[in-house]
């Protein structure tokens, strides 16, 4: 079997797709995995089958980078997609040429791939749907995420999805330009993404833990809830800095506070204050990550305070004793894999949902909004390293998530969809 592999956005939107790429290739299939030249190095390597690195999204990717750490809300993240336009037609010609040099047997692509299913349409294989987010399958168990931990009763959640039509209706004219450039007749842009041309129903990959989301009774069997994908052996592939190692040598494990790719680089500084008067005031001991411009690098006493750019936190959240970020999927899933109490400072997006998860287990106290950051944080963040139950609640969480297969899982069910697919053609 050979698998095309697409994705794009941050390092949290790449990592999962990386590491399925190598457990596809070690179960001895080939794949080719298109992603930005700047993730090229958590491309795995080994295995009986081959991975081949196809960059694709590289230059949006670097807009994205330069453009983040200037932002200072939403207004300017709406003003920006004029400046993305050129770069998301290239993403989109650069998947297709990705397609043609490989000829998979199926395609899995990330939403944020726009051409992903029309590319699987057009080569007459199937298009597998997948993101670490309970985003597309209707249920009555909760809300689609963006509406944050919400509850609209059994009818309003399961209507709450209609909003998985929102990317036709935003990119409709360049997914239809898409489909003219490759041969396929215009789709409608309210067209269902879980539902493919002849009307069957597309599959979905969703790479996170059934004891982080329960799995929904009312779930199709096209719904695939894998567990986690991690990257294996991944300890090994990352040498951290000297300053790093003496300075979790030195004394009790710190608190992690980053954000991320959340660079608004307008309230950085507000971040940065208020991080480093939150630590002081409990007498705690903090890794700071700057990110792509979330928190301002600034002065940090060096006995208590380490300021880094960033570090794998598979390496780093086993290693301190709680975690602060701003609730994206990958940290969610790695501070709960590590076992570590979480506070969850959420941006945008999905992060409210995951912050209201993290809550709800008991891994952590109430997410803290971004906007309430300065004068919120020293009392959330005494609660998450005082309240013993969070840390005992965390740690059973993590090890439960541990004792997953996650990437055999998404191996199979593959194999298992790509076998159907022969057997009825």
């Amino acid at each position: 079997m050979h698998v095309l592999i697409m994705s794009f956005g941050t390092r949290g939107d790449i990592q999962p797709y990386a590491a399925l790429s190598g457990a596809l290739a070690r179960a001895g299939h080939d794949v080719t995995l298109a992603v930005p030249e700047g993730f090229a190095d958590l491309v795995p390597h080994g295995g009986p089958g081959t991975i081949r690195h196809q960059p694709a999204g590289s230059r949006m990717l670097r807009l994205l980078q330069e453009v983040m750490p200037e932002l200072s809300g939403p207004r300017d993240a709406l003003r920006t997609l004029g400046i993305m336009t050129s770069a998301m037609r290239e993403l989109n010609a650069e998947c297709w040429a990705a397609a043609q040099a490989a000829r998979p047997d199926v395609v899995v692509y990330h939403p944020k791939c726009l051409a992903g299913a029309h590319i699987a349409e057009v080569l007459g294989v199937p298009g597998v749907l997948s993101l670490p987010i309970p985003f597309f399958t209707p249920t009555r168990a909760h809300a689609m995420p963006f509406f944050g931990g919400a509850s609209f009763g059994s009818l309003g959640n399961k209507m709450s999805y209609e909003f998985r039509r929102m990317s036709g209706i935003m990119y409709g004219g360049m997914i239809n330009d898409f489909r003219r450039d490759v041969g396929l007749r215009r789709v409608h842009r309210l067209a269902d993404p879980l539902r493919n041309s002849d009307g069957s129903p597309v599959h979905i990959l969703y790479p996170y833990s059934r004891h982080v989301v329960p799995i929904p009774d009312d779930y199709p069997p096209s719904a695939h809830v894998t567990g986690y994908w991690f990257p294996e052996h991944s300890d090994d592939s990352w040498e951290p800095p000297a300053r790093l190692v003496n300075f979790l040598a030195a004394g009790e494990p710190p608190v992690y506070i980053g954000f991320g790719s959340m660079g608004f680089g307008k309230g950085a500084t507000g971040r940065r204050d208020a991080v480093l008067k939150a630590l002081r005031a409990h007498g705690l001991r903090g890794i700071v990550a700057t990110g792509w411009g979330g928190i301002a690098p600034g002065e940090a006493d060096a006995d208590d305070v380490l300021v880094l750019e960033g570090a794998p936190h598979e390496w780093l959240f086993p290693r301190v004793a709680a975690v602060v970020h701003h609730g994206g999927a990958g940290s969610t899933a790695a501070g709960i894999r590590a076992g570590r109490p979480t506070l969850v400072v959420p941006f945008l997006g999905d992060q409210p949902f995951w912050g209201a998860r993290v809550r709800s287990l008991g891994a952590g106290p109430a997410p803290l909004p971004a906007r309430q950051l300065r004068e919120g944080l020293t009392d959330r963040l005494g609660d998450l390293v005082h309240k013993a139950s969070y840390a005992s609640r965390a740690d059973e969480l993590g090890a439960a998530v541990r004792a997953e297969h996650g990437l055999a899982a998404g191996v199979q069910a593959l194999e298992q969809i790509t076998g159907a697919a022969v057997l009825e053609g």
